[in-house]
């Protein structure tokens, strides 16, 4: 059983599932801030859009992922990527993650109400009992956002991955419990309505 494609729409994002026809504004994203120069994180290069899309659509067909491109409902522009992976549907639970943004909508309202209506599709509408996010330890800036969200650090998985480079990754792992989730629904609400 596999999660279907859906749209989450907010007054300044919609997330909307992944197709081949947002590779161009897929390339734009990761262009803006050439986001592939992190060495902290996996983001495709602009040559890797179309191989990162076939990747994803590719793990949607098992049911471990389902992707959505990010757009920017005051420019009508795509955004950036993010994705509910990791799926176990017998919990319920979740990642959301593989979550990339161009750097001119970083540390706007976008990435708070894209994380809000994913959160709402999780605890409201899927049921889950937990989401989980996870980042490189050295991805401070992440880090910050996720913990901004209200995740609690369950722990740091050592030596997890090795990264293309060859080096290794410390990965972070946190999550928001469902008992959580009014609380954390209501700050998202705040932070939105304040912005």
């Amino acid at each position: 059983m596999a999660l279907d494609p859906i749209t989450l729409s907010g007054t300044v994002v919609d997330l909307v599932p992944l197709t081949p026809d947002h590779h161009d504004g897929l390339v734009a994203a990761v262009q803006d801030g050439a986001l592939w120069r992190l060495w902290y994180t996996s983001i495709p290069t602009p040559d890797g859009v179309a191989a990162e899309i076939d990747r994803r659509l590719a793990l949607q067909a098992t049911g471990s992922m389902l992707p959505f491109t990010v757009i920017d409902k005051t420019t009508g522009q795509v955004a950036g990527m993010t994705t509910f992976m990791n799926i176990d549907l017998a919990s319920p639970r979740v990642e959301i993650g593989s979550t990339f943004y161009a750097a001119s909508v970083q540390r706007t309202a976008l990435n708070t109400q894209a994380k809000l209506l994913l959160l709402t599709h999780a605890f409201d509408d899927l049921g889950c009992l937990a989401v989980e996010f996870r980042t490189h330890f050295m991805n401070h800036q992440s880090r910050r956002a996720i913990e901004r969200l209200g995740a609690k650090l369950d722990g740091v998985l050592r030596q997890h991955l090795r990264s293309p480079d060859g080096s290794l990754r410390d990965t972070c792992v946190y999550s928001i419990i469902a008992p959580e989730w009014p609380a954390v629904r209501q700050s998202l609400q705040w932070k939105l309505g304040a912005v």
